[in-house]
């Protein structure tokens, strides 16, 4: 069986984890249906870097390749994992990508994470990067991986269709998914079953 591993966005946020962002909206569930091993933890609880939480998601892998599907933040954290741990990462879907380098976007969660107790090394070390946050561009061209991208189908500041199109320019191998709303908003529901049947289908499904 072909295990995927959902990887959830989220900066900080109490409360925010895999049942809120995966599991509640119906995105396991119907994972499973399309024959898949589903594997939704929660992220390291406040991580200071990214590379810790690559390290995280190491510890909860069962051992052969798999294919990640990452949204918003957590794409950050699928990346340095692929990166990190060469050999653990088949394919890569980088649903809704979050906004790196805006200056009102970086503003809000630097107020954001200072508010919870973050230093100023932790935040630089959480919103420094290029395309994505934590990763120079340099090592997102590196990664061998197929990758997808899944574009918000809502225009918002958090999810914008530049970064999309930077990743497109950047990866070697990326197919874009149909887009669609952020999996914990409540506008997507009517967006699951086709979510879920691109995912199956760029898993092998």
């Amino acid at each position: 069986m072909t295990t995927l591993l959902l990887v959830h966005g989220g900066l900080w946020e109490e409360g925010m984890g895999a049942e809120r962002f995966w599991r509640g909206p119906g995105v396991v569930a119907g994972l499973e249906k399309h024959g898949f091993d589903v594997l939704a933890p929660d992220r390291r609880h406040r991580a200071p870097d990214w590379a810790a939480e690559a390290s995280h998601l190491a510890s909860v892998l069962p051992g052969p390749p798999l294919t990640v599907v990452a949204g918003s933040n957590g794409g950050s954290a699928a990346a340095r994992l692929a990166l990190d741990f060469p050999g653990a990462v088949a394919g890569l879907v980088l649903a809704w990508p979050a906004t790196a380098n805006d200056p009102a976007v970086d503003a809000h969660d630097r107020a954001h994470l200072a508010g919870l107790g973050a230093s100023d090394e932790v935040i630089g070390a959480l919103l420094g990067g290029q395309t994505l946050r934590g990763l120079t561009d340099g090592e997102l061209a590196s990664l061998p991986m197929p990758t997808a991208v899944v574009p918000s189908a809502l225009a918002n500041r958090f999810h914008q269709r530049h970064v999309v199109d930077a990743l497109l320019g950047l990866l070697p191998a990326t197919a874009v998914l149909p887009a669609c709303p952020e999996a914990p908003r409540p506008e997507f529901p009517p967006y699951l079953e086709s979510f879920v049947s691109a995912v199956a289908a760029f898993a092998g499904r």
